[in-house]
């Protein structure tokens, strides 16, 4: 993880050219170095539509060991409004297929709906700051100084310019004569994207034979005569909103509760949300539940919840996450449970509806963290320190919620317990765990564990935060889920997270992942929240490729097939003490 200054010197400490075999001819040699350069100004390029930010810039230039590469922005601009090419650009487009120069032409144009105000409000936050800073490494000013100002300049005033937020425009704001592209380190950073990319491929193959292997080797179970999972129940349900407030922390919390209409009393979920988002983004998944028989309460975490959100884009708040969530959000739910404790006390408005011996927790993103730490995960400050505190370059660059992580290391609140004894059971989907936690802090966790991710997530990447994590855990009964192609958001009538994170994939199909969740959420509760063992075969890898479809393979393991997993991933988890 790279977090070093704007005066450090550049870290270039390797020269990718010197590991080109040194008998090629001169004219491959030359075509290959143009190749490679070109590909990495285009990635860079790619970088400014998301992640960057007076005299306009006039060339973007781009260093590969001696030699310099150099594009005038006029060159650009004329490219990308008309398709016309200079001499200039027209040289360097020999060493690129058509395809890439169509990309390039298209990127240059992308535009991001932000404005002046909401994009500033990012930048100058820790999260938008961190990340600048890592960029401002590879994007650097006429005077080869990391480009963190210039950068957050150039996306300021692109915001407010009539033409909007794209990269050309974002360039042409740069603030120095010359946009520098540091090619050596970029190319480090690109090779590290590239790595995860291709070890998560390897370890879904991975994942997939021994799905395959547990199936063939299972009794087999016809799912298509057995409950459809997928589908609401039959059970009627009540929904009211509680408004809580927590008079200890200060903190108002909105809940809504889903009962369903049961003799008995309900077991309990609770849906811990993530970032930018609120309670309604999981009210179908709560309907689901509480139409199979469970009380369901999603909350709003106010630090961190959509409404936190469009406050920082007014202005009003300073952070995308207030760093004391990660200790706050699981006192959210524990003040919950103690609430509808209360409210279900004989005579109370719930008057023994819930079955609080009986709770478990769902949570996405970092709501999938907020599970954890419920779980008895322990923060790991001395592993965050070193990761966020790190020159080094390791697949951690590759994470891009590794800014969010280190937020943790600015929390106020005293360290406390934040495991709830009542949580029997945990979901957690698309979490972020690997460096908050690391191996010795996700040890602890003791109660049954359901880790989701989506193959192409690039927030919360499912080698780094799922698929390490799962191994990591030392419990007995423990599940691995993967959507090929799934992604981070499931919802995507969410603005705020689209506008959090506008570099994400497109998901070929959210309904589809969505039931997913669905069927797979339920299962796991009916089990180990609920006490009804008959659903344990909604667990088999089998009941997994019995729903999966087009275009977003499913594939599960559970805690009996780890060793296969465990041995192949040796190496690809950062922060794990064979990697130190």
């Amino acid at each position: 993880m790279t977090t070093s200054s704007a005066s450090d010197p550049p870290t270039d400490t390797a020269n990718p050219i010197a590991a080109e075999p040194c008998f090629r001819s001169r004219s491959w040699f030359k075509r290959k170095i143009f190749h490679r350069s070109w590909q990495v100004a285009l990635g860079c390029l790619a970088a400014l539509t998301t992640a960057i930010p007076s005299p306009a810039a006039e060339r973007v230039s781009v260093s590969y060991g001696p030699l310099e590469l150099s594009l005038s922005v006029k060159d650009l601009e004329t490219y990308a409004e008309t398709g016309r090419m200079s001499n200039g650009l027209a040289f360097y487009a020999r060493f690129v297929d058509d395809e890439n120069l169509e990309q390039l032409r298209d990127l240059l144009r992308q535009q991001l709906d932000l404005d002046a105000v909401a994009i500033s409000q990012i930048l100058y936050s820790s999260f938008g700051e961190t990340s600048l800073q890592q960029l401002g490494e590879l994007i650097q000013t006429d005077a080869r100084q990391n480009g963190f100002y210039a950068l957050r300049s150039a996306l300021i005033l692109a915001a407010n310019d009539p033409e909007g937020l794209t990269p050309l425009n974002i360039i042409k704001h740069f603030p120095t004569p010359t946009v520098r592209i540091q090619s050596v380190r970029a190319i480090q950073v690109a090779n590290e994207f590239t790595q995860l990319l291709h070890q998560t491929d390897r370890i879904r193959a991975v994942m997939s034979e021994q799905a395959a292997a547990d199936i063939a080797t299972d009794v087999s179970v016809d799912f298509a005569r057995g409950l459809n999972l997928q589908e609401f129940g039959t059970i009627d349900w009540q929904q009211e909103t509680l408004q809580l407030h927590d008079r200890l922390r200060n903190r108002s919390i909105a809940v809504d509760l889903y009962t369903p209409n049961l003799s008995e009393a309900a077991p309990v979920l609770v849906i811990s949300h993530g970032i930018a988002a609120d309670r309604q983004d999981f009210s179908e998944l709560a309907q689901h539940l509480a139409s199979h028989g469970f009380a369901v309460a999603v909350l709003d975490h106010p630090g961190s919840d959509r409404q936190h959100f469009q406050n920082l884009l007014r202005g009003l708040t300073q952070e995308i996450a207030e760093p004391n969530e990660f200790v706050n959000r699981p006192l959210d739910v524990s003040y919950l449970l103690d609430e509808l404790e209360q409210l279900n006390q004989p005579g109370a408005p719930l008057h023994n509806r819930l079955n609080l011996q009986k709770v478990g927790v769902i949570g996405h993103s970092l709501g999938g963290y907020t599970a954890l730490a419920l779980a008895g995960a322990q923060l790991n400050f001395d592993l965050l320190r070193r990761e966020c505190q790190s020159s080094f370059i390791d697949l951690n660059i590759a994470n891009l919620s590794m800014p969010l992580q280190c937020e943790a290391l600015r929390t106020t609140l005293e360290a406390q317990p934040l495991q709830d004894n009542r949580v029997r059971a945990i979901v957690a989907v698309n979490s972020v765990s690997h460096n908050v936690f690391g191996q010795e802090g996700l040890r602890s966790v003791q109660v049954p564990v359901m880790l989701i991710g989506g193959s192409r997530d690039v927030i919360s990447p499912v080698l780094l935060e799922q698929v390490c994590p799962f191994t990591w855990l030392t419990g007995t009964d423990k599940y691995l889920a993967v959507i090929e192609k799934g992604t981070h958001v499931y919802n995507y009538q969410n603005t705020s997270q689209n506008q959090l994170f506008p570099g994400e994939p497109t998901n070929p199909n959210p309904a589809l992942a969505h039931r997913y969740l669905q069927a797979l959420s339920l299962a796991f509760s009916k089990v180990h929240v609920a006490a009804q063992p008959e659903y344990r075969d909604y667990l088999r890898a089998s009941y997994a490729q019995s729903i999966s479809e087009s275009p977003l393979p499913l594939t599960l393991l559970n805690a009996l097939n780890t060793a296969p997993l465990t041995r192949s991933l040796v190496g690809a988890c950062p922060g794990t003490s064979e990697n130190r």
